[in-house]
């Protein structure tokens, strides 16, 4: 079949900025007219050590009487975030004991918002760090320094940071996704100048991502997030403590069946599938393809369009375009080759790094009890084995 000649991208078209990439504008903090909520959000740190988050929205005869009509996007994104965090909450409570059922008050507001979004109710990446920063001078940037979330369970240090670490790494990629976009368009319209200048745009993101993964064990303990950050973003979704997933009490769309949702992970990011499909890195079949595949389910429903947008970015001769334009080009411009190079070679340093992370985070902590396990990611998949290959077939794309 004869290719068609791709078009141009437009970030704009994505929800996605040049300056903050995937983030949105600065997230609403609190909801008007809605004190039962506003209160739940603000309290769930001190209600889940006492362990009186089930109490609280047992005794509430609603959390959210019904949408205002005048709510705007931001309104449910605010919402979202805290009904995710008092829906996780609720289950997690007690880590050896957790709630198979959600009460209505809590389960079909949650559904409601969720379906408005495009998201299944189940705490994503994008309620627990997109949607969930402020920033401690409104006028400086978007950085470590000057951002705290606007939502934790326990709270504390260790969670703080692990959570603003991604969001920094977030606000880092937007001008290289804006650099891959320059590059790819460049590759469509044969303009070999703005291709190198996209890819070296790329490059320096990937380097201040790399850089601020790096700093992910400054702030963060391996221990204490295994313990007191992690049990609370898993699902219900192969989870041997939810072995038949979670009952959301009152939603008629499911019919009183359990639901099985994956849980909170760095791997509903938009960032690496984006690089993936624009340098045209591409996965042999595993279980973590399809699982990544799945994964897309809980991303902004823009953003996971815009990585089908990159995937379906092909040469005449079917190729993805921006790695086919330059291999061919690797003689009359060779820069353009290294500046490619480089790119991948980012890829697989960021890739290699969260390996690490996911070894001495996860994988070599002591398992206590089955809702918390070593051997699979917080999404309920198994991960080491997968990782590596995932990382071995992105050092291939430029090898020899």
């Amino acid at each position: 079949m004869k290719q068609t000649t791709p078009v141009p991208l437009v970030l704009s078209d994505y929800e996605i900025t040049p300056e903050q990439g995937f983030l949105p504008r600065d997230p609403q903090e609190q909801l008007l007219d809605c004190p039962t909520l506003n209160q739940l959000g603000h309290e769930l740190p001190k209600l889940l050590s006492a362990r009186m988050v089930r109490r609280f929205i047992d005794e509430q005869p609603t959390l959210l009487p019904s949408v205002p009509a005048s709510w705007r996007i931001e309104d449910y994104r605010a919402a979202m975030r805290i009904l995710s965090f008092a829906g996780h909450a609720y289950v997690w409570e007690v880590p050896e004991q957790p709630a198979n059922t959600l009460p209505p008050q809590l389960a079909q507001p949650w559904h409601q918002i969720a379906k408005y979004l495009g998201r299944p109710p189940v705490l994503s990446y994008a309620s627990y760090a997109l949607d969930n920063w402020r920033r401690l001078d409104p006028a400086k940037p978007i950085q470590l320094d000057n951002m705290v979330l606007l939502q934790n369970f326990l709270g504390g240090l260790d969670e703080e940071w692990f959570v603003v670490v991604h969001i920094q790494i977030e606000r880092e990629a937007g001008p290289g996704l804006a650099g891959l976009v320059r590059a790819v368009n460049g590759a469509i319209s044969d303009k070999e100048d703005d291709t190198l200048q996209g890819l070296a745009s790329l490059a320096r993101a990937q380097e201040a991502m790399r850089d601020t993964l790096l700093r992910m064990k400054e702030r963060c303990d391996p221990y204490v997030y295994y313990n007191r950050v992690r049990p609370y973003i898993h699902a219900w979704k192969n989870n041997p403590a939810l072995p038949n997933g979670l009952r959301y009490e009152g939603v008629l769309a499911y019919e009183g069946h359990p639901q099985q949702f994956r849980g909170e992970t760095g791997a509903q990011s938009s960032i690496v599938p984006c690089l993936d499909a624009g340098l045209g890195i591409t996965h042999a079949p595993d279980p973590l393809t399809v699982y990544l595949q799945e994964m897309r389910d809980y991303m902004p429903p823009r953003h996971r369009t815009f990585i089908q947008a990159l995937e379906e970015t092909k040469d005449q001769q079917g190729r993805p375009v921006l790695s086919g334009y330059v291999r061919d080009r690797t003689v009359s411009r060779p820069d353009l080759w290294t500046a490619y190079c480089r790119c991948v070679d980012l890829l697989a340093q960021f890739r290699d790094i969260h390996i690490g992370y996911a070894d001495s985070y996860i994988h070599r902590q002591h398992q206590s009890h089955a809702s918390n396990p070593t051997a699979v990611g917080t999404g309920g998949t198994p991960f080491m084995t997968y990782l590596q290959k995932h990382l071995d077939e992105t050092r291939q794309a430029i090898a020899g």
